[in-house]
């Protein structure tokens, strides 16, 4: 089920391998999420060791919530504020000098929509990438399979559901474009 997870194919969450690699997650995250803040470098210690890459100078202020966190690579210098949900069932990409504010949710898992293999708790994942430079606002949702270019500017409580370019500005539900960024300019 893990291959199938991993490929983008349908896959059943309950597989024995994939449970226990949740279950370790799950220490982990709880681990790092009670971590006094007075202790940087073992907080740093469990993330790395949580999430399967994490960038020179990268922070994320507890709570963090994933599925498996070894699905999870984050670039250089990068920041998540608190609440970050990112549910890594694909591949979740975050880039260099990347900003999520508060309470931000990357959600790569999908469902069917025909009721039967729902029913049946069949589930499948799209992967998510955050290009360098963007920043997400407090509350923005980003869903399965999107990708987002660099240097855009999720507003605050939007929802994305398609692929957003880079050097825009992107707001709403669904979350539209509503202007270019000319690098350079405020």
């Amino acid at each position: 089920m893990r291959e199938r997870m991993l490929a983008g194919d349908l896959y059943l969450a309950d597989d024995p391998e994939l449970a226990e690699h949740n279950l370790r997650a799950m220490d982990l995250m709880e681990a790092f999420n009670t971590t006094p803040a007075r202790e940087p470098q073992k907080r740093r210690r469990l993330l790395t060791e949580l999430l399967g890459a994490v960038g020179e100078g990268s922070e994320i202020r507890p709570p963090l919530r994933v599925d498996y966190g070894s699905n999870i690579r984050i670039g250089a210098r990068s920041f998540a504020n608190f609440g970050l949900v990112a549910l890594d069932v694909a591949p979740i990409i975050i880039g260099d000098d990347v900003q999520i504010g508060t309470n931000v949710q990357l959600l790569t898992p999908t469902h069917p929509v025909d009721p039967e293999p729902r029913r049946a708790k069949w589930e499948a994942a799209r992967p998510i990438t955050v290009g360098d430079n963007v920043w997400l606002g407090s509350g923005s949702i980003i869903l399965a399979g999107v990708t987002i270019g660099e240097n855009t500017v999720v507003g605050a409580g939007a929802v994305v559901t398609r692929d957003l370019p880079a050097n825009v500005v992107a707001v709403g539900n669904p979350a539209r474009v509503v202007r270019t960024i000319e690098p350079g300019t405020a």
